[in-house]
């Protein structure tokens, strides 16, 4: 039965959303007041959550899809009492406030992941539902159900147009996730006006042929008892995901509610005035919350701490019976990894036969299956070509399927390259999981909207990029990558690994799984490359090195990946011609950047030449190298071998190019430092 409390809420809610919004002159008012009913059911009656422990491991998760309307995500946290103060709405979209402008999951305690472009808050929520399936199936026993939290999510019309969307909800679908439920707010609105523009699809049908559990609310606006009552008859389906549609009007009590104005501007003084006399508030007043508000929400969130405590209990009684599992449930949970893991990492010599790196992550993937229990992931249909799986791996799969089971730790994510990414930045945000996936290098940029969201958030998550160049032969341009890696590379709070042989591989993942708040491109060759005498495990943590180095050199030439003992070959044939020069391999110019001045100078002297070869773009070369080898233009169909020597990416060009620079700056008298620093 709906109390005046619950209207009273509600239309707080509505006061405060538009409030928020003016004070900033800027922001989302329509979708948090049309919203306010579906947010106050959600958040009162059904989410455990616990204000002082907002990360504690059993809470439900609530992520907010269409993240514009993330002024309603904030004062639902300030009522339940998380540390964001009136004051912290007061300074929504200001600098270094706690209540940006969109959902950020490093700024704001309570926010699960970070949304924004539209589409990335549902798909990261498959991610979340079956990071809970595996938890729950690996670690809980009769009578101590550890996990079994839900995953909510709310998303609009943008989201559900997004592709990202219809990849991650087709897969949650086929895995069947049952603790996962979506409402979906209908209000038939994009900033382009009507969805009858644009959108008319039955989203509803839509879904039911994902695999979906389908229902819907007519009233949003006013009708609680029907939200309440379509989210309970969700958590009856647990062999579905659900998706409940709530008809809902934008902008709820403006005098432009229904209308696309309502979206993306502050609403006008005197339509503020308006609302607030509509709903019973003082209109002369603004940032008002009537303590029999807090109150209800305090006591909501008494209720989560009760339910946190009661969980720890029971934790604790599970430590006693399991003692292991215990143990590594906290370590997973605390973001350590197991002592000595990194001892399991396959080193190589010169004798082990050549291999493309794309197999020597295999051997790692294998070597720490076993060790490494957190390490989850799969490829986008390319398993035989990513070989990202292990030997001993069991696949996810929804065990009525007999293709698997949900303790699994191998996912086929189908042709789903940017569902595969968002859902592995779900997984990365449940915490205790390590969430890896794998297609071609060229296929990073299908995902990268995703990919870049990993970055932005400060998620761990490993790409397995394989057929990382040229390199990869026959398949031509439209699978060679070109510009990949600078843009990569040009991205904040994201290292791109690109390693030379075995040993350089097994560093690239030792850097790749310490990184606790920043993902890795792991960019892997598709060609046999020879394991190299020097190369170093530990070495790729200074992100390049000094491989060879022939006395008194004249010259420097520095490589990463298949590219290395091409400079090595034209190092050899440069000391027939008594040249002496240093080969430096670069497996990840983010890290060799983050080096001390001195270290940086020691690996590229002042004062000496320096070649770059790399079997992709040359933009962004400047940085370190005098003069580049490399790619300015597509690549083309052809051998590998062939397509080396047509664009001059040979141990032939790379000794041309160090015999001019040298004599070039010979002539100039100067040798222009590279890297320079203030």
């Amino acid at each position: 039965m709906v109390e005046n409390i619950d209207r009273k809420v509600v239309d707080t809610i509505r006061v405060l959303a538009a409030d928020v919004v003016a004070k900033a002159n800027s922001g989302h008012p329509g979708a948090p007041m049309g919203l306010a009913p579906v947010a106050h059911v959600l958040f009162n009656k059904f989410i455990h959550a616990s204000p002082k422990n907002p990360y504690f491991i059993n809470r439900d998760r609530f992520l907010l899809s269409n993240g514009h309307a993330c002024a309603l995500l904030y004062i639902m946290l300030h009522f339940l009492g998380y540390d964001l103060s009136m004051e912290d709405l007061k300074q929504f979209r200001q600098l270094d406030s706690k209540t940006p402008g969109h959902p950020e999951r490093i700024d704001t305690p309570g926010v699960e992941v970070t949304t924004g472009p539209l589409g990335q808050g549902i798909s990261n929520a498959v991610g979340s539902a079956a990071a809970e399936a595996h938890m729950a199936a690996t670690y809980n026993r009769p009578g101590f159900e550890l996990f079994n939290n839900y995953t909510y999510v709310l998303m609009g019309d943008g989201c559900l147009q997004e592709g990202v969307a219809s990849e991650a909800a087709s897969l949650a679908g086929h895995l069947q996730l049952g603790k996962l439920i979506a409402i979906y707010d209908d209000n038939h609105i994009t900033i382009d006006g009507d969805t009858a523009v644009s959108f008319t699809e039955d989203v509803l049908k839509r879904f039911e042929a994902y695999g979906w559990h389908t229902s819907s609310v007519e009233d949003g606006d006013s009708d609680l008892n029907s939200i309440e009552a379509a989210i309970k008859n969700a958590q009856k389906v647990t062999d579905k995901p659900s998706i409940i549609k709530v008809r809902t009007t934008i902008g709820y009590g403006s005098l432009i509610q229904g209308k696309e104005k309502a979206h993306g501007s502050p609403l006008s003084a005197d339509d503020i005035e308006q609302i607030k006399r509509k709903f019973g508030f003082d209109p002369k007043q603004s940032f008002v919350v009537d303590d029999d508000v807090y109150q209800l929400y305090h006591d909501r969130a008494q209720q989560g701490m009760k339910y946190e405590s009661e969980w720890n209990e029971l934790f604790d009684r599970y430590k006693a019976e399991y003692p292991k599992e215990h143990a590594e449930i906290t370590r997973r949970f605390a973001n350590k990894l197991p002592d000595g893991w990194e001892k399991a990492l396959p080193c190589y010599s010169p004798d082990d036969k050549p291999l493309a790196t794309r197999k020597t992550s295999e051997n790692v993937l294998t070597a720490l299956y076993d060790i490494l229990p957190e390490l989850l992931g799969g490829s986008a249909d390319l398993t035989s070509s990513n070989l990202t799986r292990s030997e001993e791996a069991t696949d996810f799969q929804p065990p009525s399927s007999g293709l698997g089971d949900y303790k699994g730790r191998y996912f086929s994510f189908g042709v789903r390259e940017h569902g595969m990414f968002a859902f592995l930045n779900g997984l990365s945000s449940y915490g205790g999981i390590i969430p890896f996936g794998g297609t071609f290098l060229n296929f990073l940029t299908y995902g990268w909207g995703a990919a870049r969201i990993a970055a932005v958030s400060h998620l761990r998550v490993i790409y397995v990029m394989t057929h990382d160049s040229i390199g990869l032969g026959e398949d031509g341009p439209t699978h060679q990558p070109i510009e990949t890696l600078a843009l990569t590379r040009a991205t904040p709070n994201m290292l791109t690994l690109r390693p030379a042989d075995g040993n350089e591989t097994s560093g690239a993942y030792l850097v790749a799984l310490q990184q606790m708040t920043r993902p890795s491109v792991i960019a892997l060759s598709r060609q046999n490359l020879p394991q190299l005498k020097g190369s170093s495990i530990e070495a790729v943590q200074k992100g390049a090195y000094v491989l060879q180095c022939d006395g008194d050199i004249q010259v420097v030439l520095i490589a990463t990946g298949s590219e290395v003992c091409i400079a090595l070959e034209a190092a050899d044939q440069l000391s027939k011609k008594n040249i002496k020069s240093r080969v430096v391999s670069m497996p990840c110019s983010e890290l060799f950047d983050e080096q001390s001045k001195e270290y940086k100078k020691e690996v590229l002297p002042p004062g000496v030449p320096v070649v770059s070869i790399e079997a992709l773009s040359t933009f962004g070369w400047d940085r370190y190298s005098h003069v580049h080898i490399g790619m300015n233009t597509f690549g083309s169909s052809a051998k590998a071998q062939d397509l080396y020597k047509h664009f001059g990416i040979t141990a032939e060009e790379a000794v041309k190019k160090a015999e001019y620079i040298i004599g070039h700056f010979k002539k100039l008298g100067y040798v222009p430092e590279v890297n320079a620093e203030y």
